[in-house]
């Protein structure tokens, strides 16, 4: 015998839970059940942040929000101007979880604590009588004339419509394709870079706070912040590398130079500034002073990367000297060999082809009242609380959809 639901979400994470609670509080005549496969949910949720859960981010206008999303950005322009920021924001004010803006942008629950957010949910879903039911791994997916049939590692269950909320599960992308669905294939999205250079083998935790990276021989580019690392470079310089790069860095096979301006001025000025300083500070140890406000290991690096050694005054430099150094500083070329990604935070580019939804609903075209929410379709975003944002405005709008069917 197969348990009944009006509405099925499969996938415990922020989408399924978002998007079940949503739809719990307006129709209370519609029986709603979470399936989630592991033995907790919103794992997600939980480590998100550092442990502190990035809810969303500080940007309030719909066509500046889209520029964060490497896969999606045209087809999320619509869905941001019915649920986004400020929506999400009032949301979690509303049932009493205050969120607060860091000078980045990021926004997280003003505890601290991604507990916070979570302990919401599962308040508000037991409030509204959404059954959570765990160790529910999912085996098979039927469409019926009235609805789906879904088989999973516990009992069986029939519902009207259906949500999917997995996320980067392969298992259901497989199920997913049996039934017509076509899957981008999944590429890493977020990570770092693997670099063995010299220059910053020794100075893990430095961050140069603005510079520009190229991958060269392509187009990408990027600018801010760049950490380096005890494996290479990370920050969202790098992030946001990986991010729209993915599918083209992944062809790379991960191995591909990089050139990083390391103070955002051309070669030209850089030269007639080195020069300027040559005069200025002609008595001066030149790794002592730090100029173009560097962090000082680093400049340190660079200058004796440039045959500038610790005993050279500005005075002694000479032209080849100041042209070396003018290109460490602007034009630096690292080796990237690798990629390391963030574990339990892993992002993926691929899902769900974005043809197949239809993003005033998020319902499939291909098959009625079925509903994707998350990343289980082909969106992707930059780091910062923009794949939470996603999560929130997919499953808002899913709940908004789904009983109009």
């Amino acid at each position: 015998m197969s348990k009944h639901k009006d509405i099925i979400i499969i996938g415990g994470g922020a989408a399924g839970f978002f998007a079940a609670i949503n739809i719990a509080e307006q129709y209370s005549d519609l029986s709603a059940a979470i399936l989630e496969r592991g033995k907790t949910g919103l794992q997600k949720v939980k480590i998100s942040g550092g442990g502190r859960c990035n809810v969303t981010h500080a940007e309030f206008i719909p066509s500046e929000l889209v520029i964060n999303y490497p896969r999606g950005e045209k087809e999320l322009l619509g869905p941001f101007h019915s649920f986004m920021t400020g929506d999400t924001i009032t949301w979690f004010e509303e049932r009493g979880v205050e969120l607060k803006i860091e000078e980045d942008g990021r926004m997280f629950p003003v505890s601290n604590s991604s507990q916070t957010i979570i302990d919401c949910f599962l308040d508000e879903a037991k409030t509204h009588g959404v059954d959570v039911l765990y160790n529910h791994s999912v085996k098979s997916i039927d469409v019926l004339d009235n609805g789906f049939s879904i088989e999973t590692s516990q009992e069986n269950f029939q519902c009207g419509q259906l949500i999917i909320a997995t996320g980067s599960n392969t298992k259901i992308w497989k199920l997913l394709e049996d039934l017509g669905h076509t899957i981008v294939e999944p590429v890493p999205s977020l990570f770092t870079f693997d670099i063995k250079d010299e220059r910053i083998r020794n100075i893990p935790g430095v961050v140069a706070k603005d510079v520009e990276v190229k991958v060269l021989g392509t187009d990408l580019i990027s600018t801010g912040p760049l950490l380096i690392t005890h494996v290479g470079m990370s920050a969202p310089a790098i992030l946001k590398l990986s991010a729209f790069g993915a599918i083209e860095l992944s062809k790379l096979n991960y191995h591909f130079d990089i050139e990083v301006n390391f103070i955002r001025q051309d070669l030209d000025s850089c030269l007639a500034s080195l020069k300027s300083l040559k005069l200025d500070l002609a008595k001066k140890l030149v790794v002592n002073y730090t100029q173009f406000d560097l962090p000082k290991r680093l400049w340190k690096q660079l200058v004796l990367d440039a045959n500038i050694d610790e005993t050279n005054r500005w005075a002694d430099i000479t032209k080849n000297q100041i042209d070396a150094l003018s290109k460490q500083l602007t034009k630096a070329v690292f080796k990237v060999t690798g990629k390391s990604t963030f574990k339990e935070e892993f992002v993926t580019a691929g899902g769900v082809d974005l043809r197949e939804i239809n993003f005033k609903t998020f319902e499939s075209k291909l098959i009625p009242d079925l509903y994707f929410a998350g990343e289980v379709i082909n969106v992707d975003a930059v780091t910062g609380g923009f794949n939470f944002q996603n999560a929130w405005t997919s499953a808002y709008i899913v709940s908004q959809s789904i009983h109009k069917s």
